[in-house]
């Protein structure tokens, strides 16, 4: 129960903090992406405070064996730069960068009913499915 409590909380705040930086409007996220247009500079400050935030608590993750909740500790062992990660980032960046959206906005925005952030996460979900397809059939 604290886990479930725990995790919607963090959600909620997680949730809080892309409305008021403002992730959840694509059409911000696009002005950013687009340096020789309206370029928007102000999502580089929220993204320096993730990365802030990400290396303090991974820093200090690394040092524990289990989490506050007591459940063990699960932190990627992977170091390597390979093809896979490569490939899977550039999509990522294409995907944001066409649509303004990535995973978290593109969930918060479903309640906002508009057909194009739907499509986006069922285009999302069917790309989700269609690599642990090609994982499962690429490592046998």
């Amino acid at each position: 129960m604290a886990s479930a409590i725990a995790s919607l909380l963090a959600g909620l705040i997680f949730g809080l903090g892309l409305i008021l930086s403002g992730m959840g409007n694509p059409e911000k996220v696009q002005n950013f992406l687009d340096f020789f247009g309206a370029w928007d500079p102000s999502l580089a400050f929220v993204m320096g405070g993730a990365i802030f935030v990400g290396l303090v608590a991974f820093t200090w993750a690394r040092k524990r064996k289990t989490s506050l909740l007591g459940d063990p500790m699960q932190l990627p062992s992977s170091t390597a730069v390979d093809k896979r990660l490569l490939t899977g980032a550039a999509l990522f960046g294409i995907g944001w960068g066409l649509a303004g959206f990535c995973p978290g906005p593109a969930v918060m925005n479903l309640g906002t009913l508009r057909g194009e952030v739907w499509l986006f996460v069922a285009a999302m979900l069917a790309g989700m499915q269609l690599q642990h397809f090609w994982d499962r059939r690429t490592r046998s």
